[in-house]
């Protein structure tokens, strides 16, 4: 069973973070010895990474993940905690389903005219 740290978001600083394999390490007055990150429980859009260094906000579980007692289960860089995506939920039938929602940024130049 899984024992979350608290209601409270937690600071916390990333000791390390490698980029090429996903995962980093956060310390933190509430995860003694540090706390695993997995690049998947980065709340940020885009390329989601953390860079040593940091100082972060995280929300983490007690778990044994790689020789750490904490796993992070959400980790953002704001002073604002961003708003988790939205569970799936189970359907009728015992079926999943699930929704996904793309959106673009307008490239440079696009809707500007041409004068020349």
């Amino acid at each position: 069973m899984f024992v979350q740290t608290g209601d409270m978001a937690d600071s916390g600083v990333v000791r390390e973070f490698h980029v090429d394999e996903g995962w980093g390490v956060i310390d933190g007055p509430a995860v003694p010895g540090g706390c695993w990150v997995h690049f998947s429980a980065i709340a940020m859009g885009g390329f989601r990474q953390l860079v040593a260094g940091q100082n972060v906000w995280l929300r983490a579980e007690a778990a044994e993940q790689d020789g750490f007692s904490f796993r992070a289960v959400k980790v953002w860089t704001e002073d604002v905690e961003p708003a988790s995506p939205p569970r799936l939920k189970r359907a009728s039938g015992g079926v999943y389903h699930s929704r996904l929602v793309l959106t673009f940024d307008e490239p440079e130049g696009v809707g500007e005219l041409d004068n020349e």
